[in-house]
């Protein structure tokens, strides 16, 4: 047996790999760095989709496809936005998500591909006392998802996000994907698949985890002494956030792509942000330095959290969306996945070895 499945093979797949001792992940036959920066978010979910659907347009018709979705979405589901608005930003985004058709099709695949981007800056609007804006189908999905915010026209930040979406589309059989092949396996639909990714994504060990980034950068930068604080963390047995991967013993290629790109903002935009954001470097390389000298059996590297939560940050989204953010991006995976499963693989069903009390046998 396997605890926590480490290092067991449950499906075989087309979609993507993650080499964790090489510190490589490829998607559908293209290296990250081949897609992020390059490929517009619309054709990687292409790329995903290629074999999962009859009838799957061309890059151009599929993002007009995915603009309708979020007209759609929005139309659909508007009427409700104000009863969900009271829960936490993340369970009003999944229990919205719930409300759509639990289809096979691609419509329905292309609606879930649009709710994300579409219900998230709706809900943050009312909970600003704000209006919603609803999307304009014509605009990259990036760009919409920032217009909807209220975010303005700025080609710089919509570049930012649509290379993030990219960057997290997939990555091999993480937890939520795991749960959402299992549901797929049984026969549901592709919504009921894509709510147990998001239920798995929930999670402060999974998807959670970029936003205690930004509570961490706010503590040190209030202490005043990095390294200190850093010691610190690590001597009362706390997590240093955006450090460290199940996977990886390398640097997090993710990582890399979202640094390269958190500085491109950093020198386009504001002097804030980019005060805000050479601040995070100083504090990444204390972190590795602090890290290595107190772990030194282990290589701790900084993860795609870290500057997933400068780059969200940075682009107007507060800390408790950024797992909506990341769900908008990781839903293409998920799909895609879900079809697989469903194409090529069997009900997922392993066994576990009972542990507790056996009952006297009665001759």
């Amino acid at each position: 047996m396997a605890n926590g499945l480490d290092d067991v093979v449950a499906a075989d797949t087309v979609l993507s790999d993650v080499d964790g001792a090489g510190g490589h992940l490829t998607i559908r036959g293209h290296s990250l760095t081949e897609l992020a920066g390059h490929w517009r978010f619309g054709q990687v979910v292409r790329l995903l989709f290629d074999g999962f659907f009859d009838g799957l347009p061309g890059d151009s018709e599929l993002e007009k496809a995915i603009g309708k979705a979020r007209a759609e979405v929005f139309e659909r589901l508007q009427p409700m936005l104000g009863q969900l608005a009271p829960l936490d930003i993340y369970s009003a985004m999944r229990a919205g998500i719930a409300l759509l058709p639990d289809g096979e099709g691609l419509a329905d695949a292309l609606r879930l591909i649009a709710a994300p981007a579409v219900l998230t800056p709706a809900l943050l609007r009312i909970a600003r006392g704000e209006k919603p804006i609803a999307p304009d189908e014509r605009v990259d999905h990036a760009a919409d998802m920032l217009g909807m915010l209220g975010g303005g026209e700025s080609p710089a930040f919509a570049k930012a996000l649509d290379t993030y979406l990219v960057t997290v589309c997939d990555h091999g059989l993480n937890a939520s994907t795991f749960a959402t092949r299992v549901v797929a396996s049984t026969q549901a639909g592709l919504t009921s698949a894509i709510l147990a990714g998001l239920g798995a994504l929930k999670g402060p060990l999974h998807g959670g985890a970029p936003g205690p980034v930004i509570e961490m950068l706010d503590a040190i930068e209030a202490s005043g002494d990095a390294a200190a604080w850093l010691r610190g963390e690590i001597a009362r047995g706390g997590r240093i956030m955006g450090f460290g991967h199940r996977i990886y013993r390398v640097r997090d290629p993710r990582a890399d792509v979202l640094k390269a790109v958190v500085r491109q903002l950093g020198a386009r935009n504001s002097r804030e942000t980019g005060s805000r954001l050479a601040f995070a470097e100083t504090v990444e390389q204390a972190a590795l330095e602090v890290l290595k000298a107190a772990k030194p059996q282990r290589s701790i590297q900084t993860n795609v959290e870290f500057y997933t939560a400068l780059l969200l940050e940075a682009a107007g989204f507060p800390k408790e969306a950024f797992s909506n953010v990341f769900a908008a991006g990781r839903v293409a995976g998920w799909i895609a996945h879900a079809r697989e499963q469903q194409a090529t693989g069997r009900l997922i069903r392993p066994q576990s070895r009972y542990v507790g009390p056996v009952p006297d046998l009665v001759a």
